[in-house]
């Protein structure tokens, strides 16, 4: 059985936090020592998220593990892909993405490689809400699937991933998959590339029709890039207002048309990590810390889910996945 954690009011030194509804760990003990990357996503079965774990990031046995929530809670953690290979080689894996598109089945993107200079993508897919998936399979050539956050999905049906390299200099990308098809079309945000060194993208469309891009870098900043024409071109890099200590993000458009990020607004630690918002996407509030203490509270994956309140989850030292559960009004 998974222990579960009783959801209780969230505090900051004390006070109350109304947009917290509530708090809880995935899990409690596991059959690894440290786990990383959650994603989540929304099916018609419920919430479903997925993380990496194993004896540390980088070793062999590092496997990609699922839970589901159910009305009794989450279910007991089950390893759904590895590393192995048919030669029995075993390679880490790394960084799960899943989407759930408005039709067809609930997709799972994850790496597996030595390291992320050398990783390849793979992904598997799921016709029962995330209780048994298909065979894994390679991504096709040129292309990696999402590099840590999910896609977006257009009106026309058209998936944008959001996606890097870290092969030689670090390159965020944007993969683009047209409805109904099976291939996947590589665009570069190339301009400042050299220079700001930013992987793992997240994406936002906002109400006019723009898409945001969002990324980490190795220059103290979350940088990003726009662009007008549903994802095909997209401006220079540059930096925005926030910190960042070149840790994962992550950001969901709100039905209310305001632009929600989680991250960590420093330069060097994983901690504190923050939820801002957005109007316009250049100017940014902080207006909820989700944990302020020593260790490390990262790669956070957020989503807004049909009831319209917000699901967060993140790494939790090392040792947990954390599930929070905000209500946007009181945001």
């Amino acid at each position: 059985m998974v222990a579960m954690i009783a959801m209780v009011p969230a505090t900051t030194a004390g006070v109350k936090m109304p947009a917290v509804v509530h708090s809880e760990f995935i899990f409690d003990q596991t059959p690894f020592a440290q786990c990383h990357a959650s994603t989540l996503a929304e099916t018609p079965a419920g919430l479903v998220a997925a993380w990496f774990g194993g004896r540390r990031e980088k070793s062999p046995d590092v496997g990609i593990w699922i839970a589901r929530r159910t009305s009794e809670g989450w279910t007991e953690p089950v390893e759904v892909a590895n590393g192995v290979q048919p030669d029995g080689q075993r390679f880490p894996s790394w960084n799960p993405v899943l989407f759930q598109a408005q039709s067809g089945p609930l997709r799972l993107f994850y790496k597996v490689g030595p390291d992320p200079a050398r990783w390849w993508g793979m992904f598997a897919t799921s016709l029962d809400d995330g209780r048994s998936w298909s065979v894994p399979a390679r991504m096709p050539i040129a292309s990696l699937g999402p590099a840590k956050n999910k896609p977006i999905e257009l009106a026309n049906g058209t998936i944008l991933s959001p996606t890097s390299s870290e092969a030689g200099s670090w390159r965020v990308h944007v993969e683009r998959q047209a409805g109904g098809t099976t291939t996947w079309q590589r665009t570069e945000v190339s301009a400042g590339a050299e220079h700001f060194r930013a992987i793992q993208p997240a994406l936002l469309r906002y109400p006019s029709g723009r898409i945001q891009l969002l990324a980490r870098s190795r220059d103290d900043r979350v940088v990003q890039s726009w662009s007008d024409d549903d994802g095909q071109r997209w401006s220079p890099l540059r930096e925005t207002v926030l910190l960042n200590p070149n840790s994962g993000i992550d950001a969901v458009m709100l039905r209310d048309g305001r632009a929600l990020l989680v991250y960590n607004p420093t330069r060097w630690r994983r901690s504190p990590l923050v939820v801002a918002v957005s109007t316009d996407g250049e100017r940014w509030r902080d207006v909820l810390t989700l944990e302020d203490g020593a260790g490390e509270y990262s790669y956070p994956a957020v989503i807004q889910t049909a009831d319209g309140q917000v699901h967060v989850t993140y790494t939790w030292k090392r040792q947990r996945i954390r599930h929070v559960v905000l209500d946007p009004v009181q945001l």
